[in-house]
């Protein structure tokens, strides 16, 4: 199996939910008071059966016009047409942005032989509930696609892919469990986006349930540790992959 973080860059986000580009390196963070900085990494994994990719991304492209998670792919040595799965751990729209693609003022999607995998009530929530974290233009073209396929609850997709209702960062977020050749990967979405956040308990206000969203870092830290799997750090500022060891009721983030 053959994991790639598919870097698409910093950003900060306000209240308005505006993904703006933002460099830490040049860029003053007092310059945007009152947003958030966030790094934005989608993943690809390679199977023997399955070519993956883990959220979308925003759905930015870079300055050849070339929709980024699509550059990063073929970086990585793949075709995107040839991806078959797309997994969706929630659908705000950092997230689910490169789901689709621009071509000449018309939204196609960007994976066109894949299956992208959502929880239903996921799906029912971002339509019966506007909000500013979702784009619903984009999951019109998904739902016109016949591509769309739903989950609900938690169980097995595949042979290598398992999902989990999770509920803690959005009601009905799912994190996933990829398996293949002895090895795990596992992916937390937004309820463990970064390793730092296993180092410390804290409730964040962006979370859906913040208690439920601490308590799952924790319970998946300590499973990564137990069963060796590798997490994969969507919201990762240095790191994106690490094997996770738990010791002395702390745990120790090991870099891949």
């Amino acid at each position: 199996m053959k994991v790639f973080a598919l870097h698409e860059g910093s950003y900060s986000v306000d209240a308005s939910k505006r993904f703006i580009p933002f460099d830490p390196a040049i860029q003053n963070p007092k310059d945007r008071p009152g947003s958030l900085f966030i790094y934005v990494q989608p993943f690809l994994i390679k199977t023997d059966t399955s070519l993956i990719v883990v959220d979308t991304g925003l759905g930015y492209s870079n300055e050849n016009g070339e929709l980024m998670i699509h550059h990063n792919i073929r970086k990585a040595g793949f075709d995107p047409a040839d991806v078959t799965l797309v997994l969706m751990s929630h659908l705000h729209y950092d997230h689910s942005g490169g789901m689709v693609i621009n071509r000449n003022d018309k939204l196609e999607l960007a994976f066109p032989n894949a299956d992208y995998i959502v929880q239903r009530s996921e799906w029912e929530l971002a339509y019966s509930q506007p909000s500013r974290s979702y784009r619903i233009e984009i999951f019109d073209v998904l739902q016109r696609s016949g591509n769309l396929r739903f989950v609900e609850g938690s169980g097995r997709l595949t042979n290598e892919v398992s999902f989990e209702l999770s509920g803690g960062h959005s009601e009905f977020h799912q994190v996933f469990l990829i398996e293949n050749n002895d090895e795990s990967y596992f992916f937390g979405g937004d309820e463990m986006p970064e390793p730092e956040q296993l180092l410390r308990k804290f409730m964040a206000k962006y979370d859906f349930d913040a208690r439920k969203a601490m308590e799952l870092r924790n319970e998946y830290g300590k499973r990564a540790a137990k069963e060796n799997w590798v997490c994969l750090f969507y919201h990762a500022k240095s790191h994106a992959m690490a094997r996770i060891s738990y010791e002395n009721d702390a745990f120790n983030i090991l870099p891949i």
